[in-house]
Formats: C-alpha cells, sequence, structure tokens
C-alpha cells in the first residue's frame, strides 16, 4: 500500500518514536524508506549584523546535530534490514524542506513526529508539523509523545 516512505528526523525522542512507526509499516509493506533532517542555513537571516558572526558557528552545530540524528535513524532501519536512503536538507522553512523532499522521491506517506505543544510555548515556537499538515497533499502519520 505504502511504496516510499519520507521520515523527517530532529533526533528528539518523539522522532525516534516515529522511525520505530515508520520501521514497523516499511516491514508490512516492504516499502522504501528515505529519512532526512532539514537545516534552516538562514536561521539569521533579518536578526542584523551583530549575529552574522554567528553563523558559521550555528551551521556547524546543526549539521553536527543532524548527522548525529541521521545516524541513528538510519541504524535503527538498517538494524531491521530495511535499506535506507538519507540526507541533510537545506530548506528556509524547515516544513517546506520537508515537503519539497516527499515531492522529489515521490513519497506516498510521511511519518513524522510531533512534540505536543500547547498554549503559550507552542505560540511562539511554532509547529513543524502543523505547518506541514496545512500544506501537505500526500498521507501523514502523526507520532506523538
Amino acid at each position: 500500500m505504502f511504496k516510499h516512505l519520507l521520515v523527517p528526523v530532529d533526533g528528539s525522542s518523539t522522532s525516534r518514536q516515529a522511525v520505530e512507526k515508520a520501521i514497523a509499516i516499511a516491514e508490512a509493506f516492504k516499502s522504501a524508506v528515505t529519512v532526512i533532517y532539514v537545516i534552516d542555513p538562514y536561521a539569521f537571516t533579518g536578526v542584523g549584523t551583530d549575529f552574522s558572526y554567528g553563523q558559521a558557528e550555528y551551521l556547524s552545530a546543526a549539521t553536527a546535530e543532524a548527522n548525529e540524528a541521521i545516524q541513528a535513524a538510519k541504524q535503527a532501519f538498517q538494524d531491521h534490514g530495511i535499506s535506507v536512503t538519507a540526507s541533510i536538507v537545506e530548506g528556509h522553512a524547515i516544513y517546506r524542506g520537508i515537503l519539497e523532499t516527499a515531492e522529489s522521491v515521490n513519497a506516498d506517506l510521511l511519518v513524522m513526529g510531533s512534540h505536543g505543544r500547547h498554549g503559550l510555548e507552542k505560540l511562539v515556537l511554532g509547529s513543524v508539523t502543523a505547518q506541514v499538515l496545512s500544506h501537505v497533499h500526500l498521507s501523514v502519520l502523526v507520532v506523538r509523545d
């Protein structure tokens, strides 16, 4: 039923739970799997020149974090004998990076975690999952904490 799963990861416990669900689905349907970590390389845009010095450090730390999350997810799939393609994707908005990748790999199911933020925290931090859900044109499995 599902031929290609896209699993965006961020290294969080919710992300790891989404990987576990994706493993079960991939095993059941013999699905191809693509794992991605989206980095916003323009995180410092619009905050002023005082922060431009920190952009190189941000990108270095973000890339290291991305590599760690990708490796952990990739290993989890491989431990179950599932072939997986994994990459770090750059996108000005994380949700756009997810949606563009879903389209480019012809994914038919997106499996992602949601941190379940509420109230002020949700208002301030926003939700990548909510943004994805409001723009996506394919099936999505949202795994909650």
